[in-house]
């Protein structure tokens, strides 16, 4: 952080050099937790901004604030740098925006560390006649071993896991689904640029069973008999797998109970899930 501060106030306005008008920060949003957040918009003069900007951190050090959130789209990548050189460092960004912030107080720094996992599903969906739905990949670790797998994918962003299973189906197999609940789930670490992953084993119920295969990410997709999936040298030889398989096939004899959707609301009032045994929530 630099110890070089300007005498201007917060508040104070400078005029550029070319008299087109005077120039401020935005208005700082403070959150729950003693920090405040400049979401810039309008562009601005590197130095202009340098110096509003240590004239505030001034007077949030004076307030106990306890950290500087900087929000800088695209088009203002040129404050990058300077903003960096006051202290600041890299938290996360987005396609459209970065975000940088300082920890002012001398105690540790206690800043969350920005979104540490992925989130994956794979979906377990069997026919009436006690086959599975499985495909072949084309790209990925799978390309080319001729392993029948589970449909998988990525939860997106703001999406359900619930919604997610149901995508990944219908876009992979062309398959409509109806989610039924949650078997199992997985965390391993040091994945996808360093961040560790969720993947969570869906159990869906298939509404028709026609396949019309994606043709730009599976290289086939059939029905399999659970047996021949289960015995399959990839998921006999590896445990995970091995596991995975065997809660599938015990929930397909009625011999395993997994965790539904039962839709709730936050706090705050937002939608969502709570996934757990239907069974004995029934009880409760």
């Amino acid at each position: 952080m630099s110890s070089s501060a300007s005498s201007l106030p917060v508040e104070a306005h400078i005029t550029p050099e070319n008299g087109a008008g005077r120039v401020e920060l935005p208005g700082p949003i403070e959150d729950l937790y003693d920090g405040v957040t400049l979401d810039m918009k309008e562009h601005m003069d590197s130095q202009i901004f340098i110096t509003l900007l240590r004239s505030s951190m001034l007077k949030w050090r004076q307030q106990g604030k306890k950290a500087v959130w900087i929000k800088l789209p695209i088009g203002l990548a040129h404050l990058v740098n300077p903003v960096v050189q006051e202290g600041f460092r890299y938290h996360h960004a987005e396609p459209d925006y970065l975000m940088l912030v300082c920890w002012l107080p001398e105690t540790p720094d206690t800043l969350p560390v920005n979104a540490s996992h992925r989130v994956g599903i794979g979906a377990f969906v069997m026919n009436n006649e006690g086959e599975v739905l499985v495909v072949k990949e084309k790209h990925g670790g799978f390309r080319g071993t001729g392993v029948w797998k589970l449909p998988t994918g990525v939860v997106n962003e703001r999406e359900d896991i619930c919604a997610a299973a149901i995508r990944e189906v219908k876009e992979e197999t062309g398959i409509d689904v109806e989610f039924v609940e949650i078997l199992a789930f997985r965390q391993s670490h040091q994945s996808f640029f360093r961040k560790s992953d969720l993947f969570f084993v869906c159990m869906l119920k298939p509404l028709h069973f026609d396949i019309q295969k994606q043709d730009s990410q599976v290289e086939n997709a059939q029905w399999m008999p659970i047996g021949d999936y289960m015995d399959q040298p990839h998921n006999r030889e590896h445990q995970l797998f091995k596991y995975v398989a065997e809660i599938c096939k015990a929930r397909s004899e009625r011999e395993y109970t997994g965790f539904t959707a039962v839709l709730t609301a936050t706090a705050s009032g937002k939608r969502t899930f709570l996934y757990c045994n239907s069974m004995d929530f029934k009880k409760l």
